[in-house]
């Protein structure tokens, strides 16, 4: 009998369709997945070799196993079956909630001045030799870097300032590194009062005093990377009347500090950094509070395809308050007094620009009939007309909706420029260039491209973005044993966060903006109290300085403490955390949930076990080596690092193991020798500049990049790698492409 080869479309149909179905959709409890992933043909070929079909892994082997791995790879679980199979569409999307209270804000301040941006840091403090703040008893004018005073009984200034009364007035902006509620502070023995955004009414008022009470706290919500004004005065004299120029003698000079702190969202009480302050001015913002149902976040970024009945509510009630405050202000943003002869004819014009802004497009004859002329005019009263019309503009599709009737002419593409590079709406310089028809030609669409990218929102974008790719945006629990870890609390771990941010913070200052150099960077920013924890030495004084920890096994930003210990246990480090991590976000591979949840093997249950030996332990049962054959050996690079991300060369007596490998998308397997060869091998590796460019347009556009064609994530690729991998000028790219070469929207109309 004549030998003939396998067919792999039988063999899949003979064993693995009753489970996985006959086009892969998976038909019964434990398979109900599709038959779908981002395995190499290699590594599936040897899964399916080893363990399928379940229960019986002896029924496929050899030249059987490698025919219906191609079969499988090539009908349903390839990347490029999966295009086939399943084409990428592009949703048609509201508003995500970041969208929203972003555009809000931004729509409100169209009608107010822009502020000049300050490289300098610190608030403009103005010190006077009694406690009334005019020029004549002014008699020093700087820039402090912080608001955190201790002058004892002794003056600010000897031979300037006397020390039994003086006053102090600072001001300046604020700017919060993330969208939350903070908790402001004042600490003070004297009189202070802070205002916030609100420059009329303040937040925190113990001017006038009673009691022995020295700190004064309130809570507002602030949206991150918004520039808002602060002002903090402080006064020590004597209370009531001041009759000091009649005593015969100078009064007792008693104990005085000023101290301007915060509680920021997930962090503990600390001084305010001079990062966050800087002299100068801006306007008030209009801050958005409404809660709002969380965006679906299923595939790692917001989603905003379906509308359920609590969005709609929250978008009602948001009209509601937005319309209240422009209202309440409509003196300010429309130029008039309540007595002008012209006041109707300007609040007809200011609801017809509100409209539009609120559109992104100008009004047509027929839209400002209705959404305007009609509507105001049929109000009877000129503010109850506004009203409406804001309500009316902020609940229409055209508003909550990206571009519901597609145009696709320059105001759309502005329109989604703007969105991708800082989830707002176009500011009025890319109004004004679109009205003028300076937005036709790609070098003018790249020159406003690269001018928004300048912009603080952008910086304020990427920011989210890396502490999303990092995995840290949700604040995690760094609790730690305290036998184990003495001194490491939670100011310690506050400190660390500020220690990443900044890390990043200076990265995203830098003009190149080098991705590898993220893996490669062997500083960390430290200050007095990571350093001691840590064993390391900074200037003294130094708020935060850059050192470096370890140069025996330094992952750059992987090794960083912050994700060390977030990626660690209470007692010991976790190499499967640490491992998932770097496969998904760093890599971009797809790794399905466990199909059980399973507690860590407790150390004092294998006491003579390294955490390399107990998890290799854990996770040698078959079901789990389809995921933990690439998650360990991963994970097994940063051994050397402790559940505190402090440097070790031995655990439970043992020497440290820390190789690992990694097999490729090719099938290739890359031996990896501890962090530093890991990070080596990321900052070069194509698939980790595919993955990235991939994460920055799903986070950026709210889409994947596979739906607008194959070319679009190529030519990306292509120019991240040509621009030495500058990832301000791949959200530059990201914006033009996706703007331009935008496909049509997804005709299934979002519900839930």
């Amino acid at each position: 009998m004549l030998w003939s080869a396998p067919d792999g479309a039988a063999l899949f149909k003979q064993h693995c369709a009753s489970c996985h179905g006959d086009k892969g959709e998976g038909v019964q409890t434990e398979y109900a997945h599709p038959l779908i992933g981002d395995r190499s043909l290699p590594e599936l070929t040897e899964y399916i070799d080893k363990t399928m079909p379940e229960g019986e892994p002896e029924a496929i082997n050899g030249e059987e196993a490698v025919v219906v791995s191609r079969f499988v790879y090539d009908t349903f679980y390839s990347p490029i079956a999966q295009a086939r199979n399943r084409p990428a569409r592009v949703d048609l999307s509201r508003l995500t909630v970041r969208q929203h209270r972003n555009v809000v804000a931004d729509l409100i301040q169209s009608f107010r001045w822009n502020p000049k941006r300050e490289d300098k840091q610190g608030l403009s403090g103005e010190y006077f030799k009694n406690r009334r703040f005019n020029k004549e008893n002014r008699v020093i004018e700087r820039v402090d870097p912080q608001i955190n005073f201790d002058f004892g009984t002794k003056s600010p200034e000897e031979g300037k300032i006397e020390d039994y009364e003086f006053s102090i007035k600072w001001g300046g902006t604020i700017t919060p590194p993330e969208t939350g509620a903070y908790e402001l502070i004042v600490h003070t023995e004297h009189a202070a009062r802070l205002w916030i955004n609100d420059t009329r009414t303040p937040i925190i008022d113990a001017w006038v005093k009673s009691g022995n009470d020295v700190e004064y706290r309130e809570t507002m919500y602030l949206l991150g990377g918004r520039t808002y004004p602060i002002r903090l005065e402080f006064s020590k004299a004597k209370q009531g009347v001041n009759d000091a120029d009649k005593q015969k003698e100078k009064p007792e000079s008693k104990p005085a500090s000023i101290k301007l702190l915060w509680k920021r969202p997930g962090m503990e009480v600390e001084p305010i950094a001079a990062r966050f302050l800087a002299p100068g001015n801006a306007p008030e913002t209009f801050i958005l509070s409404t809660p709002f149902p969380p965006d679906d976040r299923s595939v790692g970024y917001e989603r905003a395809a379906s509308v359920s009945r609590e969005w709609d509510q929250a978008t009602t009630e948001a009209a509601i308050d937005t319309a209240n405050y422009v209202v309440d202000h409509i003196g300010e943003f429309s130029a008039t007094k309540k007595d002008a002869a012209d006041r109707d004819a300007k609040l007809r014009e200011f609801c017809a620009k509100f409209t539009e802004r609120a559109f992104r497009r100008p009004l047509t004859d027929e839209e400002r009939q209705l959404y305007i002329d009609q509507v105001y005019g049929e109000a009877g009263d000129p503010e109850l007309g506004v009203r409406r019309v804001v309500l009316l503009a902020m609940k229409s599709p055209r508003f909550l909706f990206r571009e519901v009737e597609q145009q696709n002419d320059p105001w759309d593409i502005a329109s989604r420029l703007s969105f991708t590079m800082w989830d707002s709406m176009p500011d009025r310089d890319l109004r004004e260039a679109v009205a003028k028809g300076n937005f036709v030609k790609p070098e003018q669409m790249r020159q406003q491209a690269e001018r928004m990218a300048r912009d603080p929102r952008a910086n304020a974008k990427l920011h989210e973005f890396f502490m999303r790719w990092l995995k840290v945006e949700q604040h995690p629990d760094l609790t730690k044993d305290k036998e184990k870890y003495p001194g490491f609390d939670a100011q310690v771990a506050a400190d660390l966060r500020n220690s990443l941010e900044l890390t990043l913070d200076e990265f995203l200052r830098s003009d190149a903006t080098d991705l590898r150099q993220l893996f490669l960077t062997k500083q960390v920013y430290l200050n007095d109290r990571l350093a001691k924890f840590y064993g390391a030495q900074v200037p003294e004084g130094a708020e935060y300085a850059p050192v470096v920890l370890t140069e025996k096994d330094n992952g750059g930003i992987l090794t960083h403490p912050y994700l060390m210990a977030g990626f660690a246990y209470t007692a010991t480090s976790s190499p499967i955390h640490r491992g998932v991590f770097v496969s998904r976000s760093v890599l971009g591979r797809a790794l399905r949930t466990p199909p059980v949840a399973v507690a860590p093997l407790a150390p004092d249950l294998h006491a003579g076990l390294t955490t390399r030996e107990r998890v290799a332990l854990q996770t040698s049962p078959e079901a789990c080596q389809s995921c933990h054959t690439m998650i360990n050996p991963l994970g097994f690079s940063f051994e050397h690092f402790d559940a505190v991300g402090r440097y070790r060369d031995a655990e439970q007596g043992k020497p440290i193991d820390a190789k690992g490998t990694y097999r490729d998308r090719k099938g290739d397997l890359v031996p990896i020798e501890g962090a530093s060869g890991l990070a080596k091998f990321l900052a070069d590796s194509d698939e980790v500049h595919t993955a990235f460019v991939d994460q920055l347009f799903q986070y950026c556009v709210k889409q994947s990049v596979r739906a607008y064609g194959p070319e679009v994530r190529n030519q990306l690729k292509s120019d991240f790698q040509k621009n030495n991998f500058n990832i301000r000028k791949l959200l530059v790219d990201i914006g033009l492409m996706s703007s331009i070469k935008h496909p049509a929207y997804n005709s299934a109309t979002p519900g839930g």
